[in-house]
């Protein structure tokens, strides 16, 4: 089914903004300078942290994790941003999890996973759903990167930390897009969209624009938002979570500033909440192209409770490379779309069109078990794939030199 201009337009600017959220450069012009000095940090910008300190920004006090710690341990929910691709931020969610589950009953609330995926993360939280179910649905619901997350699933699932999906569910977004009412017998959540730096902070994200054009893609961030809050404000009204916490793992800019998702949570119940930031400010060369430059917007309010310094490490980067454009088979297998000239793939033989079966023994479902797999080579290792091309069962070996 085509998409028309105004569906892709959503989709394009919503992909982009939440993909490179705090790589976000603020861009000299002639808008005011922000009511909170350094992009939210009053007393000391992030720019001079190191990686690994943890600055207070009400205060701009250096605290160490374990006072950090300490201090969030009255919070009710404890949300933690995220680059979406950065393996450091994930490190910070994972160590933040295992502190609190030390002391203090959890559930980890995820924007990864759908409210409609809810039953099948039931089963998984207790032990009825296969590691292979379970990655399926985190693919079917997110995409990639499942290794990202991994860590932080393997521990919930030993410490017995239930998994509770935050978005909504494609079906309410398609209907919610389409401006027909809510599908079934589903309600679509309260939205309020009257705050003014909410607003001004998504525009200047999308663009910078004020085009008509671009509030469609801005309803449809409130719905994900409001409907993250809505899930987030159940699980407190719970009274068997009456004794846990909340660690939510957002994309950072649905937490930054606390008009996203915290602020519309606590609309519907007010509660205690603490948000940390793994803060981003410098750039590697290599990844220079994942960088957004916005237009700097005035916004008078704290961007966290804590900015925790990291660097930006993303899975693959610097490392091999196979060489080639791939694409999900529906029926299992994954796709050889295009072959680079001179590529890895190339010298071993493998053409457009093949369909990889397995590398190294390990069965192929998706282009995110191939990248998982690659991630662990280094140059000069060799995987074997196994791959159908016509009627034809082939098995080939690929060594890993480095491009020249």
């Amino acid at each position: 089914m085509s998409q028309n201009p105004v569906t892709q337009t959503i989709r394009i600017v919503l992909a982009t903004l939440f993909l490179f959220w705090l790589l976000l450069l603020s861009r000299d012009g002639h808008s005011e300078e922000f009511a909170v000095p350094n992009s939210g940090s009053p007393y000391k910008s992030l720019a001079d942290l190191d990686a690994g300190q943890i600055l207070h920004l009400p205060t701009g006090l250096m605290v160490s994790r374990e006072q950090m710690m300490d201090s969030i341990s009255a919070s009710r929910v404890i949300y933690i941003g995220e680059t979406h691709d950065n393996i450091e931020a994930h490190e910070v969610q994972l160590q933040v999890i295992q502190l609190l589950a030390e002391k203090y009953p959890l559930a980890i609330g995820l924007e990864m996973f759908r409210r409609s995926s809810q039953k099948k993360l039931d089963l998984w939280n207790q032990s009825q759903l296969s590691h292979k179910e379970f990655k399926n649905l985190f693919r079917a619901d997110w995409g990639g990167r499942f290794g990202l997350y991994q860590p932080i699933f393997e521990f919930a699932k030993a410490k017995g930390l239930p998994l509770i999906g935050l978005k909504s569910s494609r079906e309410v977004e398609n209907h919610f897009r389409a401006g027909d009412p809510a599908p079934g017998d589903t309600l679509y959540p309260e939205i309020d969209d009257t705050d003014p730096y909410h607003r001004a902070f998504s525009m200047s994200a999308f663009g910078g624009h004020t085009a008509k054009a671009l509030e469609k893609p801005y309803r449809m961030l409130l719905l994900w938002e409001e409907t993250m809050a809505q899930t987030v404000a159940k699980f407190l009204r719970d009274p068997i979570n009456l004794d846990k916490k909340l660690v939510v793992l957002a994309g950072g800019f649905h937490v930054q500033y606390g008009f996203g998702i915290p602020k519309r949570a606590y609309r519907r119940i007010p509660h205690n909440y603490s948000i940390i930031l793994p803060d981003i400010t410098a750039i590697p060369e290599g990844l220079k192209d994942r960088e957004m430059t916005v237009k700097k917007v005035s916004i008078p309010l704290y961007a966290s409770d804590y900015a925790w310094k990291v660097e930006y490490k993303v899975p693959g980067h610097n490392k091999v490379k196979l060489g080639v454009q791939l694409t999900q088979e529906k029926g299992g297998g994954v796709r050889v779309k295009f072959v680079w000239e001179n590529s890895n793939a190339q010298n071993s033989g493998m053409k457009a069109d093949d369909l990889l079966l397995n590398m190294d023994g390990k069965t192929l479902e998706g282009v995110d078990d191939v990248l998982e797999l690659l991630a662990n080579k280094k140059f000069d290792d060799r995987s074997t794939f196994q791959l159908r091309r016509g009627n034809k069962t082939l098995t080939l070996e690929v060594v890993f030199r480095q491009s020249k």
